[in-house]
């Protein structure tokens, strides 16, 4: 089933963003931008709520900017 246009990607924490402290491993590409685009990104390990707060507040500005 396919996601209706628009949207907007949002990744969530270092493992998503840069593949973390599995970054070596033979089964991780390394960030999720290598496998889709990405939006925001918010950056954290553990991410604050804040901090997921605010990266959804900027996907929705950028959503309303399309």
């Amino acid at each position: 089933e396919q996601v209706p246009n628009p949207k907007v990607v949002v990744c969530v924490g270092t493992c998503a963003s840069t593949g973390g402290v599995f970054h070596n491993c033979y089964n991780v590409l390394g960030g999720v931008d290598k496998v889709i685009p990405v939006d925001v990104y918010v950056p954290g390990c553990s991410v604050r709520p804040e901090a997921i707060i605010d990266g959804v507040v900027m996907a929705l500005q950028k959503l309303a900017k399309l």
